[in-house]
């Protein structure tokens, strides 16, 4: 009951941080600010930010970026793609996804 000294059970004081979707978010946005300020595309995603939807699914925001930006990202993509041996030693081609997807698109 309210008057009983318990905190009343009430979505409305859900906190984002107390989830561990909006940490993994977090730590994919922490990791892909740290490359792209190796590669110099830092102050080309000015909108970058962990998110989290209505249903607490955790989120990337990239934002808009210039032509430019998104000529040289791919570029960038299309070289790792080609690279025998990307971080860790695994190349991106055999690196695969990790919801089991091939970089050709097939599933395991």
């Amino acid at each position: 009951m309210h008057g009983d000294g318990e905190e009343p059970n009430d979505e409305a004081s859900w906190s984002p941080i107390d989830s561990r979707e909006w940490y993994a978010a977090r730590d994919a946005v922490a990791a892909l600010r740290d490359v792209l300020i190796a590669a110099g595309l830092y102050k080309d995603f000015p909108y970058l930010r962990a998110d989290l939807n209505a249903f607490g699914q955790g989120l990337i925001e990239l934002g808009r970026v210039s032509p430019q930006t998104a000529e040289r990202l791919a570029e960038l993509l299309r070289l790792a793609m080609e690279c025998p041996h990307g971080a860790g030693g695994h190349g991106a081609a055999s690196a695969g996804d990790p919801r089991g997807r091939h970089n050709d698109g097939t599933q395991t």
